[in-house]
C-alpha cells in the first residue's frame, strides 16, 4: 500500500483523482528542492476554508436552533482555529504524508500547528473539488462534527482567562492576577512562564512563546484547580 493510499484509508475516500490528494499535501517549500512541480497546497487551502465554514455554520444552525448569531459565531471560530484542525490532522497522521523540504522537515515542519491546520483545510478543498460537498459533509461527520457537543457544553470558545475570571469571580468574589515567574532563551525564541493567582495563592502555572500564550496556559490549568478545589470543598460565595 503506497502513503497515498494509507492516507486515503484514515480519511475514509478514495479518490477519483488523486494527484487532487498529492496536491493537498504539497507545501509550498517541496517546490524548492524538486523543480518538476509547480503547485503546492495554498491554493486547495483557500477553497477548503470556504467549504469549512460553511458546512460547521450548517451543523451550528441545524443542531442548536436555539442558539443567536453571536453564539453560533463564536463556536464556529473555537471549533474551526488552528489547535482544533491541527489536532484532527494528528489523529488522522496527515503530518506523516506531508511532502515538504528537507529544511521544513528538520525544523518540526511535520508537528507545526498552522501547517497542519492548513493542510487539513487543503485536503478538506481537494475533497470538494474531487467529490463535492456532500463527501466533505461525512467526512467532517466522522473527523469533526463530534467534537462540537464537548466546545457547546464545556463553553471552550470562551478564552480560558475570561473563563477563569468569571469563576474566580463568582466564586472568591476575586480577579484573578498572572506573575512573570521566569523566561528563558534568546530573543528570538524565548520561553515565559507565568503564573495566575487568586489573592495571594498560585492557581497554575504556564509556559509559552509569549507571555500571552503563558498566561493562556496558566489559566488553563487555573481553571482545573479551581474545579479541583471546589469539588472538594464547599465555598462560601457571600
Amino acid at each position: 500500500m503506497t502513503s497515498l493510499e494509507t492516507l486515503e484509508k484514515r480519511l475514509g475516500v478514495a479518490y477519483k483523482n488523486k494527484e487532487l490528494l498529492l496536491k493537498a499535501i504539497t507545501h509550498r517549500s517541496y517546490l524548492n528542492e524538486n523543480n518538476d512541480i509547480d503547485e503546492h497546497n495554498e491554493r486547495l487551502e483557500y477553497l477548503g476554508d470556504a467549504v469549512l465554514e460553511f458546512l460547521v455554520s450548517k451543523y451550528l444552525f441545524v443542531n442548536y436552533p436555539s442558539r443567536q448569531e453571536g453564539e453560533l459565531t463564536s463556536f464556529r471560530s473555537a471549533i474551526v482555529k488552528t489547535e482544533s484542525l491541527s489536532e484532527i490532522s494528528r489523529e488522522l497522521s496527515v503530518g506523516n504524508h506531508l511532502r515538504m523540504s528537507k529544511g521544513e522537515e528538520k525544523t518540526g515542519g511535520r508537528e507545526k500547528d498552522y501547517l497542519l491546520a492548513n493542510t487539513f483545510e487543503s485536503i478538506l478543498g481537494s475533497m470538494y473539488l474531487d467529490q463535492g460537498m456532500r463527501t466533505c459533509e461525512a467526512f467532517l461527520n466522522r473527523v469533526l462534527f463530534p467534537k462540537i457537543k464537548t466546545i457547546v457544553e464545556q463553553r471552550l470558545d470562551i478564552d480560558p482567562k475570561t473563563q477563569l475570571q468569571e469563576l474566580a469571580q463568582e466564586i472568591f468574589k476575586l480577579t484573578p492576577t498572572y506573575e512573570l515567574l521566569s523566561e528563558k532563551g534568546p530573543d528570538h525564541n524565548k520561553e515565559f512562564t507565568m503564573g495566575v493567582f487568586i489573592g495571594p495563592d498560585e492557581f497554575g502555572r504556564g509556559t509559552g512563546a509569549s507571555k500571552q500564550r503563558a498566561e493562556e496556559a496558566a489559566a488553563r490549568q487555573g481553571l482545573l484547580t479551581v474545579k479541583k478545589k471546589t469539588a472538594q470543598k464547599p465555598f462560601k460565595t457571600a
